[in-house]
């Protein structure tokens, strides 16, 4: 089995089913599938792709595994009691191959029951695709494009710099994920004096004794579309749905679901005090940089207080880039994700796969994000798109 643990996740699904549970727990979800790959045949391997699903809804969590969230500070206790029983359940998830050679995953059900489908699932589709793609994979052309990026992130003036792994979802395997992590702590040090500040996978912060990081993803805020009360307040009523379930605890708002600009409308003084920072996920990151530090100084925060978090397909050289340009002007973290755990050459057989699974639909209705990147976008009803660009008077065409 690809997923032998339910821990293999990122954090932030964690955070985000305990806010489901405790303030949604009724709420009925819709995810799809999608490959951004053109030409690639995943249908080819959609039985193996099924048997390591089934393998997954197997899993129960640990004892260990329940003690090690149960520490966590933000983690409740009736929380981990309901994880204790848990089991993701193979009839909420569809997989069928179409006649294109594409595959479609269609996942429906309760969202506290739904949620944790997302990362071990695309984890699979690429650990499936590559072992049948590159049976002989070219690991030590990896180590050395990672020995590279430790070089660059070991220049002078670089000390302050810090990066995270959020690569879990499109990892090209398991166990090349875990070499990447042990090579960065070893390398780059970990903890307070390391410049490894991290990792968003669950069960290798435990293994490893590494910090998991994560807060919000987009289908949160993209469910309260539909579960708060009037769609032009979605947004506000995420936040403080959020701040009420953590009561400022892990306060990083993600700023992308409708654009910047009705971002920064909707996060006014009271936001820009409670959370701690935000997260760029869309569009150009400098720019986004700027306008959120020069809207953090016109509502009378200090930035150099507040937290920018950069994890939109970063490099090395960008994040080096983007260091450079706002150290010392506010706090910053980045988490690198494909370009950390599937970087192993440049021929066609190595290009990662670009595949996500979104939430479509929320209690029978659509939800969908209107980044500022429009080949991020994914919803199917146009109409739907059209009125929530009129509700937020979004501009930018998706």
């Amino acid at each position: 089995m690809i997923i032998t643990s339910l821990l293999d996740t990122d954090l932030y699904k964690f955070s985000m089913m305990q806010a489901v549970l405790h303030q949604f727990p009724g709420a009925q979800v819709e995810y799809k599938f999608k490959c951004r790959n053109p030409g690639v045949q995943l249908a080819l391997y959609v039985n193996e792709i099924r048997e390591e699903i089934r393998g997954l809804c197997s899993l129960q969590f640990q004892d260990a595994e329940l003690d090690y969230l149960r520490s966590m500070r933000f983690i409740k206790s009736d929380f981990v009691d309901f994880l204790g029983l848990f089991r993701l359940n193979e009839k909420y998830i569809h997989v069928s191959s179409l006649p294109t050679g594409e595959i479609e995953i269609v996942i429906r059900g309760p969202w506290l029951h739904t949620i944790m489908f997302e990362i071990p699932v695309l984890a699979i589709i690429n650990e499936v695709y590559f072992r049948n793609t590159q049976q002989v994979a070219q690991f030590d052309e990896g180590r050395r494009r990672l020995q590279v990026k430790v070089d660059q992130l070991q220049a002078d003036g670089l000390q302050e710099l810090k990066i995270a792994d959020y690569g879990t979802r499109r990892r090209f395997s398991k166990a090349w994920h875990e070499e990447v992590l042990r090579l960065l702590m070893t390398k780059l040090g970990s903890g307070a004096s390391g410049q490894f500040a991290g990792t968003s996978n669950v069960l290798f912060a435990m293994k490893l004794g590494l910090t998991p990081l994560g807060t919000m993803a987009h289908e949160y805020l993209q469910a309260c579309q539909a579960l708060g009360p009037r769609l032009r307040d979605s947004q506000v009523f995420g936040f403080e749905s959020w701040a009420k379930e953590y009561r400022g605890d892990l306060g990083i708002a993600l700023s992308d679901v409708y654009g910047m600009d009705a971002f920064l409308r909707d996060y006014d003084m009271y936001f820009c005090k409670l959370f701690d920072g935000a997260r760029h996920d869309s569009g150009d990151p400098f720019a986004w940089g700027e306008r959120l530090i020069a809207h953090y100084r016109n509502n009378r925060v200090d930035p150099r207080t507040k937290t920018l978090i950069f994890s939109d397909g970063l490099t090395v050289p960008r994040t080096i880039e983007l260091f450079r340009q706002f150290h010392g002007r506010c706090l910053l973290a980045f988490g690198i994700g494909t370009n950390l755990t599937n970087d192993l050459g440049d021929a066609p057989q190595h290009v990662p796969l670009q595949i996500v699974i979104k939430m479509t639909r929320c209690n029978g209705q659509p939800v969908a994000k209107l980044s500022d990147t429009p080949s991020k976008n994914m919803c199917e009803d146009e109409k739907y798109l059209a009125y929530l660009r009129q509700v937020f008077d979004i501009k930018t065409p998706a």
